[in-house]
């Protein structure tokens, strides 16, 4: 399956449908976007970011559009937002295997893990 993403809004206990996700190769302080997306009704991508075919080793980041989202669904948030941008930062060691790197956010807090 390559690589794949899905975010759980923890505020409301549900998908975080419709927030925006980019996807860049990274080398070092360098950053190069591959795609831009917005997740499903069920927080998560159409499509795997790369399917196995062409998943490569290397460094890649998922910038989620946290505020955005929030905004969106009516939440207000101070100004500045505690989180706007959430970037996570990873590696793939081996392009064979799955990599899922799901997001649980809320206006305040997130945590990620390498899931299957």
């Amino acid at each position: 399956m390559g690589l794949s993403t899905h975010v759980l809004d923890t505020m409301n206990g549900c998908p975080a449908a419709g927030m925006e996700v980019t996807l860049y190769s990274t080398e070092g302080d360098n950053a190069t976007l591959i795609k831009r997306l917005v997740l499903n009704h069920d927080g998560r991508t159409d499509a795997p970011l790369f399917d196995n075919a062409s998943l490569r080793t290397g460094t890649y980041r998922l910038r989620f559009d946290v505020a955005g989202y929030f905004k969106a669904r009516g939440v207000q948030l101070p100004e500045p937002n505690f989180l706007n941008q959430v970037n996570l930062d990873f590696g793939i060691a081996h392009a064979d295997q799955h990599y899922h790197v799901p997001l649980l956010v809320s206006p305040w807090s997130y945590s990620t893990y390498r899931g299957s």
